[in-house]
Parts: structure tokens; C-alpha cells; sequence
């Protein structure tokens, strides 16, 4: 074979090689970032993905992101299409890591009231991963929904803008729910999901028996929500999300948690039956006895708000008659 020939196959052979070497880097740093996807009720598992990446949101709204443990930022190098069951592997974590971005991306526009366009979403975070859009909008949906307690919802199919919204129907300031910016709704959400699938009441060993199962530990801080503990028994007591008592009788003392006044007026048994249901993958209806009395106090609330609003028509027309006697009286 001709020197020249030679000279070419070994040049080719070394570039393949070093295209394996540097796929198999990318794959390992992706791999690194973020863990496997949660699936049904383990999706609360997100902040542990989240630990491994620090998304920074600029100005402009374009978002950079370092690793945890370092202090550099890394780049995903371009796959080759010489390893395809690698290629297949990096495009999985490259998008899951997309997922973990988009969570932190809409999360600062929800705390900062600002309007989420599709266009800034594919500008700032999809980027050249525009045919996984749908894909990593709808997981990061699903995270935002079971983890932060917050809904994404279209508002614009023209202009394409979405809305994030709390699951709650606030009553009071919304700031008093969103503690420093943070959505807690989904750990409350979870937390009367506990109490009103055990009779209305849920003893501490109950509750924290679940936070456990989700990541969440009395006297451990988590570097989203804080510490739980004074969360929900402080917190969200001193904002009549909860109740929080002595069990009588008990010796030694034990404590449980019901529902606060807050959460009957901003919530309903069968939202969180159905938030319930969701993360544990099935439908409200697995739970019988909740389900009834769930739909039982939905035709309980309905008929409170016809009853309402019948008095303030009531009312109206009575204060209409009281106007329209005063102006007819001689003067």
C-alpha cells in the first residue's frame, strides 16, 4: 500500500478514536449531572437532580448552569454517529438535564411575575434541542406540578405564553404562600393528602413517615424549602394552612396534624384527593371512602356558593328598592 495511503488511514483511525474518547467524556459528565428520571410519586426526587446543576438566569433571561461540586462550566461535545447505543445514551441525559434547566428557567419567571414565552424558552434554554421541546416542557411541567405545587397553563395559543399557576386559590397574599420566593405548595399539597386519606387527621409519625419517602427529614435542611419541620409546624401553622395539637389522652405526648381553615377556603378534598392520585400514578376513585366523601363535600361547596349568591342578590335588590323608595319620596 502507497505511504501517502497509509498515512491517511492511520490519521482517520486516530480521529475516530478520539471522537469515542470524547463522547465517552460527555457521556459520563451528562450521566453526572442528573439523575434517572423519577417516575409517579418519585418525582418529588427532583431536588436531588437539582443539586448537581446551578442554573444562573441572566438579565436577559438566558440561563448558564456549573456544576455543583465545581467550579467550571461544562459543555456537552458533539455525539458521533460512529457509537449509536452511546449517541442514544448522551441524547437521554442531555435531555433530562434540559428538564432540570426548564424547571429552574420557569420557576424564576413565576417568581419574578414575568410572562413565559415559547420563543424565550427555545431562545434561552432549548436552544439547538428544539425536537425534544415538547418532551422536556411536559416533564418539567410534571415536576413543577408534583414538587412546587404549580400548574403551567397556556394563556396565549396565538403567542404562544403560558402562566404558571398555584395550585391554590389564595385568599390572602400570595407571598405568604411562596415563603422567599420559594413555591411550598406541593409539600402542602402532600401534606393533606396524608391527613385526609387517614380520617382527617394524621399523627407526626404519619406524616413524616411520607416526607421521608420524598427526600424530606425533620432537623435536616434541604437546600430548596429549608427545614421542614419548622415548615410545616411553624409555618404553615402560623399561616392557617395547618393545625398542628397535642393528641389528647397520649402519654407519652404525640402530636397530629389536620387541615387549617386556610387550606378549607383555598382548596377542596377533591383537588387533593386528585394530587394524591396523581403521584401515586392511579385515579381518585383507588381510594373509596375518600372519593365519597370527597364528591359528597363538592355538592356540599356547590351548594354553599348558590346559597351565597342568592343572599347577595337578595341583598342588592333590597338595597336597589331602599335607593329607589328614598329618590321617589317628596321632598
Amino acid at each position: 500500500m502507497p505511504r501517502g495511503r497509509k498515512s491517511k488511514l492511520r490519521a482517520h483511525k486516530r480521529r475516530c478514536q478520539s471522537q469515542e474518547e470524547t463522547l465517552d467524556v460527555a457521556g459520563d459528565q451528562a450521566t453526572a449531572a442528573v439523575e434517572e428520571e423519577p417516575t409517579s410519586y418519585s418525582s418529588h426526587r427532583l431536588p436531588a437532580a437539582l443539586s448537581h446543576i446551578n442554573p444562573t438566569i441572566t438579565s436577559d433571561g438566558a440561563v448558564s448552569y456549573t456544576r455543583a461540586n465545581e467550579g467550571a462550566s461544562y459543555q456537552v461535545s458533539p455525539s458521533s454517529r460512529q457509537v449509536q447505543p452511546t449517541i442514544e445514551h448522551l441524547r437521554r441525559h442531555t435531555v433530562e438535564r434540559k428538564v432540570v434547566i426548564m424547571v429552574h428557567y420557569l420557576l424564576h419567571k413565576y417568581q419574578m411575575k414575568e410572562p413565559i414565552k415559547k420563543a424565550d424558552m427555545l431562545r434561552n434554554v432549548i436552544q439547538r434541542y428544539k425536537n425534544q421541546f415538547s418532551e422536556i416542557l411536559r416533564r418539567a411541567s410534571e415536576h413543577l406540578e408534583l414538587v412546587f405545587g404549580l400548574d403551567l397553563r397556556k394563556m396565549d395559543h396565538n403567542r404562544h405564553i403560558y402562566v404558571l399557576v398555584n395550585k391554590l386559590e389564595l385568599t390572602y397574599d400570595e407571598r405568604l404562600s411562596d415563603d422567599i420566593g420559594v413555591p411550598t405548595t406541593g409539600i402542602l399539597m402532600t401534606v393533606l393528602g396524608i391527613i385526609f386519606i387517614n380520617g382527617n387527621h394524621a399523627t407526626e409519625e404519619q406524616v413524616w413517615e411520607m416526607l421521608n419517602v420524598i427526600g424530606l427529614y425533620a432537623g435536616r435542611n434541604h437546600f430548596i424549602f429549608g427545614e421542614p419541620r419548622r415548615l410545616i409546624t411553624r409555618d404553615m401553622v402560623k399561616q392557617k394552612y395547618l393545625e398542628y395539637r397535642q393528641m389528647p389522652n397520649s402519654d407519652p405526648l404525640h402530636y397530629e396534624f389536620l387541615w387549617g381553615p386556610r387550606s378549607h377556603a383555598e382548596t377542596s378534598k377533591m383537588k387533593v384527593l386528585e394530587f394524591v392520585a396523581k403521584i401515586c400514578d392511579t385515579t381518585p376513585s383507588a381510594f373509596p371512602s375518600c372519593f365519597e366523601e370527597a364528591v359528597k363535600d363538592e355538592e356540599e361547596r356547590a351548594q354553599a356558593r348558590v346559597a351565597a349568591r342568592a343572599q347577595i342578590s337578595a341583598m342588592a335588590q333590597a338595597r336597589a328598592r331602599a335607593i329607589s323608595s328614598i329618590s321617589s319620596s317628596p321632598k
